[in-house]
């Protein structure tokens, strides 16, 4: 495989030397001069260099700290969703349906292409997604599909349902595996135009002090982002997520998790396979050990079942021999101890993607050698409602960070995104502070971590600046220690380096 030093291609282009002046090591940190060559920190002083032959950067007192990285995105899903019709303040069906409908009457979408909206929360909508909601729609023949904020769910009118070959589906709502692969063949676009659209997403995700992501996009990963990374340099460095589809021919090339693709500049790197044990709190299809309340007597009232354990253990063990690790989806707290099980059998390194239900008999479990808790603290924030309605009783165990943290949990903080914006800082500060910004009283405040653990979970676990480390660095404009809890979210950033080369500087953006 090619190494980082060696590769070439677009994205291997040498960065300046530059020297950051008066900048705070660290949040509480003492001010010094930084000097970044070669693509790493080449020295540390607490003097400044009288003539330094490179460009100097005045960070004013600012504070540096590593670079950030988002452990969980769907890059694709995000950088469309930055596109689609935003559905996120509607309060039930008929509101989704109607904000879909203006959208329409608007005409700002081609009739030739899907009209799709993103962002819809159902849980505890008193209507339910039908098709007459959606009879505005047949007259026009144009596909329309609404997608949850959780992706497990999509909504789709007749014209839509057409152009997957499924004119008889009685309700046109689609769930879990039905509803990723019809979004992911409704929302296709050109290969060129999807990459220009995701270049645009991750210039954005530079800006709010990202160096790089583990991306869980529902596709070939690591074909998308060799493409990508051969037509111009990358903005951040991307670990790409293999689904089972794609897994023979990883093996076939002899790929494994850690291994930098060729062409790409050594930014970009084979990352876990992925699988599903259950679904998502919103849609009710988390598995879980308790039942749902309200829901009938169906055999799915305590949730979905995506993958037999069997079937979860074979896949792993297969991988695993071939040098892959896996990532393990699971949210409920009957997910979390088929994950963890197999795990176990299996013997293998991983991580399990989300963790929002934990029994309590399973934390000693959580602090397993090589396993990575990649969770999204965002949405404690965001789905504390409907938590406290389909799991009462039991939030005092749900996004439970400062347990699994005490157990010995290897936590990474990720947005999800689009799930939530591709942006650290909300995780971060609902990590710490277990509130949002719009004034609620903290929930569940004694799952809350300490802002380093928040800092380093959220920077693929950095925690120190030193000579020699790579020059993925963030620079923010204030100390993150001294802004309060609604004012955290929001942290400006100053600029962004990938391996010394800026990606993002706000003293040069444009007007």
């Amino acid at each position: 495989m090619t190494s980082p030093q060696t590769a070439t291609g677009p994205a291997a282009e040498q960065a300046a030397p530059v020297l950051l002046r008066n900048v705070r090591l660290g949040s509480g940190g003492p001010l010094a001069h930084l000097t970044v060559d070669g693509g790493r920190i080449a020295a540390i002083t607490p003097d400044a260099p009288p003539h330094p032959p490179c460009e100097v950067v005045d960070a004013g007192g600012r504070t540096v700290l590593p670079g950030l990285w988002d452990a969980h995105v769907h890059m694709v899903q995000w950088a469309s969703a930055r596109r689609r019709v935003d559905l996120s303040g509607a309060r039930s069906a008929a509101a989704a349906a109607e904000l879909m409908a203006e959208a329409a009457r608007a005409g700002r979408h081609p009739h030739d292409e899907p009209l799709m909206g993103f962002g819809f929360r159902d849980g505890l909508w008193a209507d339910r997604p039908e098709p007459a909601l959606l009879a505005w729609s047949d007259a026009s023949g144009q596909a329309v599909a609404l997608v949850s904020n959780d992706l497990h769910t999509a909504w789709l009118n007749r014209a839509a349902l057409d152009r997957l070959g499924q004119h008889d589906h009685p309700t046109g709502v689609l769930l879990e595996a039905e509803c990723l692969d019809a979004v992911a063949r409704l929302g296709a676009a050109d290969s060129a135009v999807v990459d220009r659209w995701v270049a645009d997403a991750v210039t954005a995700a530079a800006a709010r002090g990202v160096v790089g992501f583990l991306d869980f996009e529902y596709a070939d990963n690591l074909a998308d982002w060799t493409r990508r990374a051969g037509h111009a340099p990358l903005e951040a460095r991307v670990t790409c997520a293999v689904y089972p589809a794609h897994l023979d021919e990883a093996v076939a090339q002899g790929l494994r998790t850690g291994d930098v693709l060729p062409g790409t500049g050594g930014l970009v790197r084979v990352g876990p396979l992925k699988l599903f044990v259950d679904g998502s709190l919103n849609t009710r299809t988390a598995l879980c050990n308790e039942p749902y309340p309200g829901l009938p007597e169906s055999g799915q009232e305590y949730g979905i079942l995506q993958t037999e354990p069997a079937e979860l253990e074979r896949l792993m063990a297969y991988a695993a021999r071939h040098g892959i690790h896996s990532a393990v989806h699971a949210i409920g707290d009957r997910a979390n101890t088929i994950a963890l099980d197999a795990f176990e059998k299996v013997g293998c390194p991983g991580r399990i993607e989300h963790v929002q239900l934990i029994d309590r008999a399973d934390l000693p479990r959580f602090a397993r050698p090589g396993l990575v808790l990649g969770v999204q603290p965002a949405h404690a924030t965001d789905d504390r409602d409907i938590a406290d309605h389909h799991w009462a009783g039991r939030t005092d165990r749900s996004f439970a960070y400062a347990d699994l943290a005490r157990a010995g949990g290897q936590l990474q903080i990720g947005s999800d995104a689009p799930v939530a914006p591709l942006d650290p800082w909300p995780g971060i500060a609902a990590a710490v502070h277990r509130t949002g910004t719009d004034g609620r009283p903290e929930w569940h405040p004694e799952q809350a971590i300490g802002l380093a653990d928040a800092l380093a979970a959220a920077s693929a676990g950095r925690r120190t600046l030193r000579v020699g480390d790579r020059a993925d660095l963030v620079v923010t404009e204030h100390d993150p220690a001294v802004l309060a809890p609604h004012d955290l979210p929001g942290m400006p950033v100053f600029c962004t380096m990938l391996a010394g080369r800026f990606t993002h500087r706000a003293d040069q953006a444009a007007p």
